[in-house]
């Protein structure tokens, strides 16, 4: 039986489109990149994108030390707010009013941790890594110390948080269905295209296999 969410990650409008399962929300959590932070600073609140991956039931995040939205994670008020999201199509109907996307969202709360044993931080550190390209780590020089030390990493539990899903065609009022005007949605999603070259690349050398793999777009 699912369980019951909390207030503060419950779906309120719309509550049908809200999914608390783990299937769900770890879907979502490997498919995006990006993570909206949200956190107060002296009495207002700040957003700011991160790069994030999921490992098992936490969503690791990670920036510079010096970050104010991991400085303020340490402090005494260290609830957080994540949300992701993936737009999916755009959604055209027969009235302005019922124009929509098709996305998937996801939000999750709680008190971040900060992942300080070295062994553990520098696993993290290749997930970031693998996240982005899978078998890259293995072409890179090791990190050096000063270059983990310079990076903080935070886990954050995923038992808080829930998703919200939207798909299919437009919704329109019963009697616009009659209208001669075109609606449906037009599909989105992300392309990764061609490699482009470091201008300071040695000569000789080309994307290796991983990255050519990586490519969907055939422009």
């Amino acid at each position: 039986m699912a369980q019951e969410p909390s207030a503060e990650i419950a779906i309120n409008r719309v509550p049908e489109r809200g999914h608390y399962d783990r299937e769900t929300i770890n879907a979502i959590a490997d498919a995006g990149l990006v993570a909206h932070v949200g956190t107060i600073r002296n009495g207002q609140p700040v957003v700011i994108p991160m790069f994030c991956v999921r490992h098992g039931d936490d969503l690791l995040l990670h920036g510079a030390p010096a970050a104010g939205v991991l400085r303020r994670a340490k402090g005494d008020d260290r609830s957080i707010c994540v949300e992701m999201t993936l737009l999916d199509g755009l959604v055209l109907a027969r009235s302005a009013f019922h124009h929509s996307m098709n996305y998937r969202s996801l939000v999750v709360v709680g008190v971040p941790e900060e992942v300080t044993e070295p062994a553990e931080k520098e696993e993290a550190l290749e997930m970031f890594v693998e996240r982005l390209v899978p078998g890259r780590q293995a072409d890179l020089r090791p990190n050096t110390r000063k270059e983990i030390q310079g990076t903080s990493v935070f886990r954050l539990s995923l038992d808080q948080a829930s998703a919200k899903v939207r798909s299919g065609d437009p919704v329109d009022d019963d009697e616009d269905y009659e209208l001669d005007i075109w609606a449906g949605v037009l599909p989105m999603h992300m392309a990764i295209g061609q490699p482009v070259d470091d201008t300071r690349l040695n000569d000789g050398l080309e994307a290796p296999a991983n990255v050519r793999a990586m490519v969907t777009d055939s422009d």
